[in-house]
Order: C-alpha cells, then structure tokens, then sequence
C-alpha cells in the first residue's frame, strides 16, 4: 500500500471517530437534559445534562468503557 493511502486512511479514520465521539457526548448529554428538565427543571437539567456528558465521553471510546467495567 502506498504511503499516500495510508494516510488518506488515517485521516478519514481519524475524522470518523471525532464525528462518533461528538455525536455521542451530544446526544447523550441532549438526553440527559431533556429527561430531568421534565421532571426537576433547570438544575435537574443541567446535572443531568453534565452526567451524560461524562457517560457519553465514556461510550464514546469502547476501550476506556472496557477499562472501567471489572
């Protein structure tokens, strides 16, 4: 393989995996604020909103997930 295509391939790897890891954090912390701001309003929503981040900043990267579960 020519050192031209590996690079190409790394390149779209690596803009693959930040659209995943975006997309993701967003709708996990989308969800998250959406969920509790029915049930405890603004304070709920953002607690939540900042508790899915952390989940989809865990989700967002299988192998830091696989690091956590024992």
């Amino acid at each position: 393989m020519p050192p031209e295509q590996a690079t190409a391939r790394k390149r779209i790897w690596s803009i693959i995996k930040v659209i995943w890891t975006v997309s993701i954090i967003i709708v996990a912390t989308g969800l998250g604020a959406v969920i509790d701001w029915e049930t405890h309003g603004i304070v709920g929503a953002i607690a939540l909103g900042f508790v899915g981040l952390v989940v989809g900043i865990f989700l967002s990267s299988p192998t830091l997930l696989l690091q956590v579960i024992p």
